[in-house]
């Protein structure tokens, strides 16, 4: 019905910004006034777009806000996950019934609590007599293995956009590689793509989800080669290439009758023909490779739809069976509500 994209204001993006650099060193004072202040932002960015879309809040059963995560650690005993962006605030904003925190449930449950994604791409975009895999390439990028509109895995690949985001700031002002163009133009350096195809997790079988805390700007700075400053435009087309192999290497060898490719990344042009040519490598026959807009769903909002269906899931009181994705050992709500 209506979507926007909302700049943060300067003094939250700065303090996200920090935070995510180094959750451990960031003080629990400014955590509260963050987690207040986005609230805050969010519930001003709701209350706009349903204004925009020409509706009243009493028109609206709930807003479903995901928030910003700032810890996922799933390997610490116990697990835990955390969402900021105070969903009080939001109703008081909006006087609209706000359903947030969406991933603990899991987690309580024996979950990884990500990915979530694969629920919408099963309710949205699953077809009788056809094996599909869904790509969400976000900062983190995640799979979804449909078999007619059956869940058979969900997880999270590994790094989409997130190093490639990261090293393109470093070297230009603005925040992305324009369609991949930089990245296009580099060399791959098979040495040190090696190096970084090495990581234990991409060994790790599924359910498992990551975050850019452990694909982290240290982890990348800790795998630089010595001549990265001399060569920048070779880090970014291997980069590139490091996320297309992550992504294709564990659908090479299951049979697919169509791929669907969302999120940001789907304008990343030479990311998306790097994963083209690895998955159509292994299929000669040709593998049908389509951004979700043209099946209903569109690319950009993904997640922002998944999360207004799981308000409606919780509102119903809708158990959902999470397991071939996350692991939780029994289905779960998902999501707790804040009433107006």
């Amino acid at each position: 019905l209506a979507s926007n994209t909302f700049e943060f204001p300067a003094d939250i993006h700065s303090a996200l910004d920090t935070l995510r650099a180094d959750p451990d060193q960031f003080p629990l004072r400014a955590l509260g006034w963050l987690d207040a202040c986005l609230g805050q932002a969010l519930g001003r960015a709701a209350k706009e777009i349903v204004a925009n879309a020409g509706l009243h809040s009493d028109q609206i059963s709930a807003i479903g806000s995901h928030g910003q995560t700032v810890l996922h650690r799933i390997d610490s005993d116990p697990s835990h996950t955390l969402q900021i962006g105070d969903p009080s605030r939001i109703a008081e904003i909006t006087g609209i019934t706000t359903v947030a925190d969406f991933r603990r449930a899991d987690v309580a449950a024996g979950g990884q609590g990500a990915p979530l994604a694969p629920l919408i791409h099963a309710a949205m975009l699953g077809q009788d007599e056809e094996r599909r895999a869904v790509i969400n390439l976000g900062g983190i990028a995640n799979i979804t293995l449909l078999k007619d509109h059956a869940i058979q895995a969900g997880f999270d690949s590994g790094p989409a956009n997130c190093f490639l985001d990261l090293w393109y700031r470093r070297h230009h002002p603005d925040r992305f590689d324009h369609q991949g163009q930089w990245a296009s133009e580099g060399k791959i350096d098979a040495a040190w793509l090696h190096q970084l195809l090495d990581d234990p997790y991409f060994g790790k079988p599924p359910p498992k989800s990551t975050g850019i805390e452990y694909f982290s700007a240290r982890w990348l700075e800790q795998r630089l080669p010595k001549w990265s400053n001399d060569r920048p435009q070779d880090i970014q087309a291997t980069l590139a290439e490091f996320s297309a192999r992550t992504l294709a290497g564990p659908l090479s060898d299951i049979s697919l009758d169509r791929v669907l490719i969302c999120g940001g990344g789907v304008h990343n042009h030479d990311l998306v023909q790097r994963i083209s040519s690895h998955l159509n490598s292994s299929n000669p026959n040709g593998l049908p490779i389509e951004a979700t807009d043209s099946h209903g769903l569109p690319a950009d909002h993904v997640e922002s739809v998944l999360f207004a269906w799981l308000a409606a899931q919780r509102l119903a009181g809708v158990r959902l069976a999470t397991n071939p994705v996350t692991g939780a050992v029994k289905s779960v709500c998902l999501g707790s509500i804040y009433s107006a």
